[in-house]
């Protein structure tokens, strides 16, 4: 599929499941819509935390279609799923946001990590979520945010498996894709991390992990839900969790050498 027929799919709720191995060389993005009021705090701590929230779009007030991202392309019913928080709790789930749209909501759009298992995939390195048809593996951790209005909370990371040389090759891979998250923040032992235990992931489902294989973790793109739950807005709209939209993007065009 294209990513306007996915999105088309998705629009229609023919299509409801994590995003991961769909239209590999387009780049998929998280989700963050804030009321305006907050959208100035929210900019700086995207710039503060570019690891974990790299920019890739930012709508005007109550626009809900960027051309940037894609063509017929709209954000209130071209992601298989999004999250409802008030207060800084998850209030509710759902599948499209005409409802509860308003003149004053704010589109952010952040590099998403799906994006460069393209290139992971291309290069020989397996990918057993991916395999497996199950959704990444993200783990909160211990390591703060730096703070931006009543932005702040700590990093979440996807993490994935893999043997040594596979991960010596992601590293020279993704390094060159700071706008989808760049190289992995952490390799081998999660406890460094604050993770207690790889096979309770905070969000996702958990893989196995072989003998002859090490954690390699990213900055994740849920870190702002992390944020929205410490800033506890009235407000917030988020994607689900590996549920991405997918956009035009070619990840191609995000190398930055």
């Amino acid at each position: 599929m294209t990513p306007l027929e996915l999105r088309q799919q998705v629009r229609s709720g023919a299509f409801r499941q994590p995003t991961a191995g769909y239209c590999g060389p387009y780049a998929q993005a998280n989700l963050v819509i804030l009321p305006q009021a907050h959208a100035d705090d929210f900019l700086l701590f995207c710039q503060r935390n570019p690891r974990a929230c790299p920019l890739l779009a930012v709508g005007e007030p109550g626009q809900w279609q960027l051309d940037r991202l894609g063509a017929d392309l709209d954000i209130r019913s071209d992601t298989p799923g999004y999250n409802i928080y008030r207060d800084g709790r998850l209030a509710s789930q759902t599948h499209a946001l005409h409802e509860i749209w308003r003149d004053d909501l704010v589109v952010f759009a952040i590099g998403c990590s799906f994006s460069f298992e393209h290139m992971l995939s291309e290069a020989g390195i397996p990918l057993r979520h991916v395999a497996q048809r199950r959704n990444v593996a993200m783990y909160r951790t211990n390591r703060p945010n730096q703070g931006a209005g009543p932005f702040g909370g700590e990093m979440v990371v996807s993490m994935r498996p893999m043997k040594a040389a596979d991960a010596i090759r992601a590293i020279q891979i993704t390094s060159r894709y700071p706008a989808v998250h760049g190289a992995p923040v952490h390799l081998g032992d999660p406890a460094l991390l604050g993770i207690a235990d790889l096979m309770q992931p905070d969000y996702g489902d958990a893989v196995e992990i072989l003998p002859d294989e090490i954690p390699v973790f990213w900055a994740c793109g849920v870190t702002p839900q992390e944020a929205l739950r410490q800033a506890r807005l009235p407000l917030a709209i988020t994607h689900q969790p590996g549920y991405m939209l997918v956009t035009d993007i070619l990840n191609s065009s995000l190398a930055a050498f």
